[in-house]
């Protein structure tokens, strides 16, 4: 468990970041240029600040070097600055940098500047998107990368009544079930082999990318 993080740039997804690390008591340190973005943060962020991350000296005193994970999020409009900033933390020894891209040469780019990993939120979005318009079963997805997911999907009719043991999911299909969600807004529990699935039953699973689609397809 991290205990603290930078945040730079705080538009829409720096922003909801660190609100979240914070409501998960990591002490953040939220930057951004803008004084009404920072005041902002200001509200449940341990600290806020204003200053150009790309300004050496500046970030510097932020003493990336101490954070266990430092995340530069700026935005769309300044690609140039999240290249400069990102390789800046590295040279500033943050031990772990995770920085946001825009596009896949962006995201290159910060890779060989030094980000430890590349994150592009909009991407990950649209791709889960297209997944639940695709197949409305699918009520989540996060990628673990390489090719691994960890999908929640209702359960298909076909599996109705029977229980995980008989239809031998992993290896019929390559989907293990860690747990599952009694309702959508229910307990969620370790699996039971033995326990016939019912209709309310959401499965937790974790396989490979289009193994679900394509469960789906066949059920």
């Amino acid at each position: 468990m991290i205990k603290q993080a930078i945040v730079i740039g705080l538009g829409q997804f720096g922003m909801t970041v660190a609100r979240e690390l914070s409501e998960k008591n990591v002490e953040v340190l939220a930057v951004d240029v803008d004084e009404d973005r920072v005041r902002t943060a200001a509200t449940f962020a341990a600290s806020a600040v204003c200053f150009d991350a790309t300004d050496e000296r500046a970030l510097s005193r932020a003493a990336p070097e101490r954070r266990d994970v430092c995340l530069c999020a700026i935005g769309d409009e300044a690609k140039d600055a999240s290249i400069i900033c990102t390789a800046l933390l590295r040279q500033l020894g943050a031990p772990r940098v995770v920085a946001r891209a825009n596009d896949a040469t962006h995201g290159r780019i910060l890779s060989l500047v030094g980000a430890h990993l590349v994150v592009n939120p909009e991407l990950e979005f649209g791709t889960r998107f297209a997944s639940s318009l695709c197949h409305q079963d699918i009520v989540g997805e996060l990628s673990l990368g390489s090719d691994l997911m960890i999908t929640e999907v209702k359960t298909p009719a076909s599996m109705i009544g029977k229980n995980l043991a008989e239809l031998d999911l992993r290896r019929r299909h390559g989907i293990t079930v860690v747990a599952v969600r009694h309702g959508e807004r229910g307990a969620v529990s370790l699996p039971d082999p033995a326990q016939a699935l019912t209709e309310a039953d959401l499965l937790v699973v974790v396989s490979s990318e289009n193994a679900v689609a394509s469960l789906l397809e066949h059920s």
